[in-house]
């Protein structure tokens, strides 16, 4: 099928996985309002609301292979249909799609109203999937808002807990200070450039017809807004906070396909409306990737915390996936895909597992709790292990070969001394997740600490399963899923060897 952006009646087509996950978002939300049970399930019962979210995120992904099957007729629309967006939808939608997955115990051990947050969190998706096609700044500020506002509800969902209102309001508050930064950094665009589509913006800029102390203040407040989204060093404060105080699902959405989508967006913004001004750019996001991938991995060694220790865990992922956006390459931009799918698949994965052992009161979040958990559950113990070694980069992992094909992107811009800093931050956070594998399987049970009652439903152990298994075939097979992201990453504007010159 072609698509001409002159024609309005394309752009539906062009958003077709946006809209039906739109309409999947409002049928949960009024399938929920409808039904007799305002509560979640018993355990033990079936969720149709889970299955019905599930099924809608079939559909959008249905939506999103159909439009593989596209052709674009010029590059003037502000949506894109690129491969960098499908390849990015996919991991969005697989976010979306473990979150409902292993949030099902969550809901019913908690007795929370199941409608209201999974159409929150279909409608959240709807908000980042517009952020990575979007080619206008407006566009995506609406893509981000849309994601902020449910990701806020959804910090603060546990209403009967007074750590979860107060980790929505924290979040809430700095959210929105971060969203003015991107507002204003839009404004200021706009006034330097006449324009807020991005590769009109790239085309002023390369022509010299962009008024630059203007321009350059723009930039400046844009990448200051992304920097909190993505919670970089010394933008991170408010993470550790609301990760910890927010429901754990919560918690995984966030940690896992927020900074998915917030990372996608940067990268489509710089690599496609700025790449001229990339040694602009190029030292602020040297040091943000430097101190993000540094100062939270040496404070994450000294939290007994579980899930605070994988907040700071989070902010260090972004700071190695800041280092793809500083070398600005055909591997680096394929290596955040790459990275993006493992980082979500794995960390989302190991909050489920937190989740699973806190208990109904998410008290049992030290990491002497899990002393005897490998003997107690193996199933589970052998996962978790797994996703821990994954986000530690243990060789023979999805996580190892990630961090190698960053490696290899900075490398190949020369980045040496980022290369140096991120393979001895990842030898550092060896310590905390191998500590909690240590007390896993090395410590015997404390006294009332076993958890032999756990209740997991068959299709979240069949979920996390999967995700195990994958990330062990990415670890030895990682070849095709790299060749689908090079091709993806080739659709993007972005800096290729020999544009502007590597890195001396």
């Amino acid at each position: 099928m072609l698509l001409d952006f002159t024609s309005r009646a394309d752009y539906i087509w062009a958003l077709l996985p946006e809209i039906v996950l739109s309409v999947a978002g409002m049928a949960v939300l009024l399938a929920g309002a409808f039904s007799r049970e305002r509560d979640a399930p018993v355990p033990g019962d079936a969720s149709p609301l889970a299955w019905l979210s599930l099924g809608g995120i079939l559909l959008a992904a249905m939506a999103n292979g159909w439009l593989y099957g596209v052709t674009v007729e010029g590059t003037g629309g502000m949506v894109a249909v690129d491969g960098f967006r499908l390849f990015a939808n996919w991991i969005l939608l697989a976010g979306a799609g473990f979150t409902i997955l292993v949030s099902f115990p969550y809901l019913s051990r908690q007795r929370l109203q199941i409608g209201e947050y999974y159409s929150l969190l279909l409608l959240a998706t709807v908000g980042m999937m517009f952020m990575a096609s979007s080619r206008n700044l407006i566009l995506l500020f609406l893509g981000l808002e849309t994601m902020s506002v449910a990701a806020y509800v959804l910090t603060a969902f546990h209403r009967r807990d007074r750590r979860s209102s107060e980790a929505g309001l924290k979040y809430f508050i700095l959210g929105a200070f971060s969203s003015s930064f991107l507002l204003y950094g839009i404004a200021l665009t706009w006034g330097a450039t006449g324009s807020v589509h991005l590769l009109e913006i790239s085309a002023m800029v390369q022509e010299g017809g962009a008024f630059s102390p203007l321009l350059m203040a723009g930039l400046a407040l844009l990448i200051i807004g992304f920097a909190f989204k993505v919670a970089a060093v010394p933008f991170h404060m408010w993470t550790p906070d609301v990760y910890e105080g927010a429901p754990t699902p919560s918690t995984a959405f966030m940690a896992a396909t927020v900074k998915a989508a917030s990372f996608i967006a940067f990268a489509r913004v710089l690599l496609e409306a700025f790449p001229a001004l990339y040694e602009g750019w190029y030292p602020v996001l040297w040091w943000l990737a430097a101190l993000t991938m540094v100062i939270p991995n040496v404070i994450a060694l000294s939290q007994s915390n579980v899930k605070r220790m994988l907040a700071y865990s989070s902010v260090a992922h972004g700071g190695y996936l800041l280092v793809a956006l500083t070398a600005a390459n055909a591997m680096a931009s394929a290596g955040l895909l790459f990275y993006l799918l493992v980082y979500t698949v794995m960390n989302i994965g190991a909050l489920a597992i937190v989740m699973i052992v806190a208990g109904h009161g998410e008290d049992r979040l030290q990491v002497e709790d899990y002393s005897g958990f490998g003997w107690q559950q193996p199933l589970l113990g052998v996962v978790f292990t797994i996703f821990l070694l994954s986000l530690a980069g243990f060789p023979g992992t999805g996580g190892f070969m990630a961090k190698i094909f960053l490696l290899q992107g900075a490398v190949e811009s020369q980045l040496w001394t980022l290369a140096v800093v991120l393979a001895l931050a990842t030898v550092v956070s060896y310590y905390y997740y191998l500590r909690v594998a240590w007390y896993m399987w090395m410590r015997s049970a404390q006294e009332g600490a076993s958890v032999p009652g756990v209740w997991v439903p068959v299709p979240v152990r069949v979920g996390l399963l999967a995700a195990a298994g994958l990330l062990l075939y990415l670890g030895v097979f990682p070849g095709g899923l790299l060749d689908g992201a090079l091709v993806a990453s080739e659709g993007m504007g972005s800096l290729r060897e020999g544009l502007l010159g590597l890195r001396p």
